[in-house]
C-alpha cells in the first residue's frame, strides 16, 4: 500500500539515535530484564506465555530507560529505579494488551497480537496481572511519592482510554479533544517514567518538574509522529500495516486537520469512511491524497517538533552530562523517525 513520506526540513546530516541512552542504561536494563522475567512468572501457565509474547516482541523499552536515566543523572545508585523502571514497563505492556482488545488489533510489532492467539479474555486478565505486579514493585520501593506519581498515571491512562472511546469514529473531534486523549493515553506514562527517577534520587522539586515536563512533551511528540507514520511509513518499520488507523476508524491528527480543511464533499467522504466504516483500500488511497493535499502530515510533524522543543527547553537548566545529552538526542530520534 502506498505511503507518503514527508522529509523533515531541518533534519541534521547525522541521524539522531537512541543508542547513547541504550548504552548508558545497558547495565541497569539487564537488571530490569531479569526482573521482568521473574515478575512475569506464575504457576498459571498462560500468564507467562501471554506476557512473554509481548514483552519479547522487540520494543525499544524507551519508557523504562527514561526512569533509569532520570535517576542516574542525579547520581542514584540503589535498586529502586530498577524496580520502578520494571513497573513502568509492566504498566505499558498491560496497556498494550488492553488496547489491542479494545481496538480489535491483529498485529503488534509485526506479530500476531496476544488476543489473536489466546483470546480477548486472556489478554485483559494477563494485563491486569501485570498491573498488579507493577504496583507490588512500587510498594517494595517504599516511596509514597513515586507510588503517587505512577498510580495517578495509571488512572489517567484509563481515563484516556475511555475518552478515546467517547470520541471514536466522531469526525467532529477537535484537535484539542485529540490532544487530551494522547496526553492521557501516551504522554502521561512518559511523564511519570521520567519523574520517578529524580524522586528516588531525592533531588529538588525544580529538577523533578523539569523531567516531568520533558517526559510529557516527549510523549506528545512521540505519539504525533506515530500518527504520521501510520499514513506515511513502511509496514516493516511500523510493525503493522500502513493505514491501520484508517481501517480501524481511528481519529488522529492528520485526519482531523484534513477533515476540517476540506470541502463539504470531502468532509462527507471522511464521515462515510471513518464513521460509516467504508475504509477499504480504495478509500485509503483517497484519504492519503486528501491528507497530502491539506498538509495533514507535514503539519502534524510541525506539532511534534513544537512539543519536542518544549521537552528540550525543560531540560535546559539542568547541568550538562552524558545523561542529559542522551535524553536530548531521544527527542530528535523520536521525531526523525518520519524522515
Amino acid at each position: 500500500m502506498l505511503g507518503v513520506v514527508i522529509p523533515l526540513e531541518d533534519s541534521k546530516n547525522k541521524q539522531a539515535s537512541v543508542k547513547p541512552l541504550v548504552d548508558l542504561t545497558k547495565a541497569d536494563m539487564e537488571r530490569v530484564n531479569q526482573l521482568i522475567l521473574s515478575k512475569a512468572g506464575s504457576d498459571v501457565q498462560m500468564i507467562p506465555e501471554v506476557a512473554n509474547h509481548l514483552i519479547s516482541s522487540g520494543g525499544k523499552r524507551l519508557r523504562p530507560m527514561l526512569t533509569l536515566a532520570s535517576a542516574a543523572m542525579f547520581g542514584f545508585t540503589g535498586d529502586a529505579h530498577v524496580k520502578l523502571a520494571t513497573s513502568v514497563e509492566f504498566m505499558h505492556t498491560a496497556t498494550l494488551l488492553h488496547d489491542d482488545v479494545v481496538d480489535e488489533s491483529d498485529l503488534r510489532r509485526g506479530k500476531s497480537t496476544a488476543r489473536m492467539i489466546w483470546g480477548n479474555q486472556a489478554s485483559v486478565l494477563v494485563g491486569d496481572f501485570l498491573l498488579g505486579q507493577a504496583f507490588r514493585m512500587m510498594v517494595d520501593v517504599g516511596s509514597l511519592e513515586a507510588l503517587d506519581v505512577l498510580s495517578t498515571a495509571a488512572s489517567v491512562i484509563a481515563e484516556g482510554e475511555v475518552l478515546q472511546l467517547s470520541v471514536a469514529k466522531n469526525m467532529e473531534t477537535t484537535e484539542d479533544d485529540y490532544l487530551s486523549v494522547i496526553r492521557a493515553k501516551t504522554a502521561a506514562l512518559f511523564a511519570a517514567a521520567a519523574e520517578v527517577g529524580p524522586i528516588v534520587a531525592k533531588t529538588d522539586k525544580a529538577s523533578r518538574n523539569a523531567l516531568k515536563s520533558y517526559g510529557m512533551n516527549l510523549g506528545l511528540a512521540f505519539q504525533l509522529v506515530d500518527d504520521v507514520l501510520d499514513y506515511g511509513g513502511k509496514a516493516a518499520d511500523l510493525g503493522k500495516n500502513v493505514g491501520d488507523d484508517f481501517r480501524e476508524g481511528k481519529i488522529t491528527l492528520p485526519v482531523i486537520l484534513s477533515y476540517r480543511r476540506g470541502t463539504a464533499d470531502e468532509r462527507s467522504f471522511w464521515r462515510e469512511a471513518i464513521e460509516g466504516g467504508k475504509s477499504d483500500d480504495q478509500n485509503l488511497e483517497k484519504a492519503l491524497g486528501l491528507i497530502t493535499r491539506y498538509g495533514g502530515l507535514s503539519d502534524t510533524i510541525a506539532r511534534a517538533q513544537h512539543y519536542g522543543t518544549i521537552a528540550r527547553d525543560a531540560l535546559a537548566p539542568l547541568p550538562e552530562s552524558p545523561w542529559k545529552a542522551a535524553l536530548l538526542e531521544v527527542i530528535d530520534f523520536c521525531i526523525e523517525r518520519v524522515s
